[in-house]
């Protein structure tokens, strides 16, 4: 099945990459169609159809020649006998061989209102275990991605204007991308496919075009490629440029994520000083000769043989507490010694009692 898929371009880009040589002329209701990273149903696609629909009544421009037109739609095709938008109608896809077998809700579609869908790629979920890993599948040359649909229109109770609908044609997968899902789109990648299923001007279904859609994909000229892509995409209404590229080369995906697990080299662990500031460290140099001076002070030097480069450089070792066998019991100062009184004092002394 194909639940998802991708058209973020600009709408002249959408233009001018279709290719193929389609002679497509105006595109009707192009302001309904917003650019996405993740289209999903019930959201508005340009699909491209045949001008003349003469199942709908609609009368073509004769000032334009062109022999198809573009046209946005919503996804998920609503038949057109009915009254009210259906919205547990599963009609995103249909499958290719309901069509060959006939019968069905197809059979007045198949015939006369066949087109193609235009995206970039489409999204597919691999069922690994409990976990779904949502893969993204495109051209491997970038070129824009043509799949076979079914489209049609019909107006609803209480609406004046019709509404257009379609669904994207599906089958079997084939060999090379089995191991992801066992459907795919039917892939329309040359101008004689294209031809083929936008030729309605039989207003039929043949047996030819049963054996087309009922084949896998398998033109080696146009190959595939796959990878796996984001989770988030499978939340509908998320946009990211990121849902179109491998994961493996996300800034957060596999790379990174191995990159995060390498083990880091540990940094030197810094020695812790014993008192005081942290000196300037020095430049590595080879063993060096230290030898212990006592001075006349209470301090140590330490006299080092520093490298040739450094000669003309001293190194101090910070100040080392006393060791008990420099200290010095200090000294209180003197107290005066009490002079005798003279005999000038001692009259004095009486004369001031009498």
């Amino acid at each position: 099945m194909c639940g998802r898929f991708a058209l973020h371009l600009r709408h002249q880009e959408i233009r001018d990459r279709t290719g193929y040589n389609l002679d497509i002329g105006e595109w009707i209701d192009e302001d309904q169609f917003v650019p996405r990273y993740n289209i999903a149903p019930r959201t508005q696609a340009p699909v491209i159809r045949r001008r003349r629909d003469a199942s709908s009544g609609e009368r073509s421009d004769d000032s334009d020649a062109s022999e198809f037109v573009m046209q946005s739609m919503k996804w998920g095709l609503v038949p057109h006998w009915s009254k009210h938008e259906d919205k547990t109608l599963s009609t995103t896809n249909a499958r290719s061989e309901n069509l060959a077998e006939g019968g069905g809700m197809w059979t007045s579609m198949k015939a006369r209102k066949r087109c193609v869908v235009v995206c970039e790629g489409y999204y597919e979920w691999l069922t690994k275990g409990k976990d779904k890993l949502p893969h993204f599948t495109k051209h491997r040359d970038g070129r824009l991605m043509l799949l076979a649909g079914l489209y049609d229109s019909v107006v609803l109770e209480g609406q004046t204007q019709p509404l257009w609908t379609f669904a994207i044609v599906t089958t079997a997968a084939n060999n090379e991308f089995s191991w992801l899902h066992d459907r795919q789109p039917v892939i329309l990648s040359t101008p004689e496919a294209l031809q083929k299923w936008l030729n309605t001007s039989s207003q039929s279904w043949t047996s030819e075009l049963s054996k087309f859609v009922l084949q896998p994909y398998h033109d080696s000229a146009a190959p595939l490629e796959c990878y796996q892509v984001p989770k988030e995409v499978g939340k509908v209404g998320t946009e990211s440029p990121s849902f179109i590229l491998p994961v493996a080369q996300r800034k957060d995906g596999i790379q990174a994520m191995f990159s995060k697990q390498r083990p880091q080299p540990k940094a030197s662990p810094i020695p812790k000083a014993s008192s005081g500031k942290l000196k300037r460290s020095l430049p590595p140099s080879p063993p060096q000769k230290v030898e212990l001076v006592d001075s006349e002070g209470d301090d140590e030097v330490q006299i080092v043989d520093p490298p040739e480069s450094f000669a003309s450089k001293k190194v101090k070792k910070e100040k080392a507490p006393d060791s008990p066998s420099k200290k010095q019991k200090s000294k209180s100062p003197a107290k005066p010694k009490k002079q005798p009184p003279t005999k000038g004092q001692i009259t004095s002394f009486f004369s001031a009692k009498s």
